[in-house]
């Protein structure tokens, strides 16, 4: 078996712009800079086999490259209680194409329909026993952040080893996506 998903690879110029705003959330559990990537659809764990027929559905995805621009933060909760910590992402019509357009692939190769609404956001830290209340001063603080624009020039399919220090993310393919002249 094996966890996959489709994402975004961030250039390290943007990585390193997003950790200038780690901090400043107590309880908060940054992501390794290595790991910060925008999920375009989550696989989960399949077998080998299917693993094979969602990369060949994927190579099948045709879609423009495009610019992109990273905007604000924002979470995710429960409650009160904060689980995610997020970059967002500026508006693009050409990402949600992008998304709409792999998703279907992958539907059509087998997996199970995405249940949930596509948000585009760059994970930044998991929190556990954080209250939305303790992070209002970091939301303040970071409302206006941009990083970008960026050429999107390819998407990834990424396996995902659990560790009990976090993830290892994996590239295992990238899927060109030729950019405008």
């Amino acid at each position: 078996m094996i966890r996959l998903f489709v994402g975004l690879e961030l250039p390290e110029d943007i990585r390193l712009a997003l950790t200038g705003i780690f901090g400043g959330v107590p309880g908060a559990d940054w992501e390794p800079t290595e790991n910060l990537h925008l999920t375009l659809r989550f696989i989960g764990e399949i077998s080998e086999g299917d693993a094979e027929d969602m990369h060949d559905a994927l190579m099948r995805v045709r879609a423009p490259g495009f610019a992109l621009t990273l905007s604000g933060v924002g979470h995710f909760s429960t409650g009160d209680e904060l689980r995610v910590l997020w970059a967002g992402v500026e508006k693009s019509e050409p990402l949600l194409q992008l998304q709409r357009n792999i998703e279907s692939a992958l539907v059509r190769a087998g997996s199970p329909p995405e249940g949930r609404r596509f948000r585009p956001h760059v994970t930044l830290a998991r929190c556990a026993g954080v209250s939305v209340l303790r992070a209002q001063g970091y939301f303040a603080h970071h409302a206006l952040f941009r990083a970008g624009p960026f050429d999107v020039d390819r998407f990834t399919l990424f396996s995902s080893h659990r560790r009990t220090d976090g993830a290892i993310y994996t590239p295992e393919a990238d899927y060109l996506l030729p950019l405008p002249a």
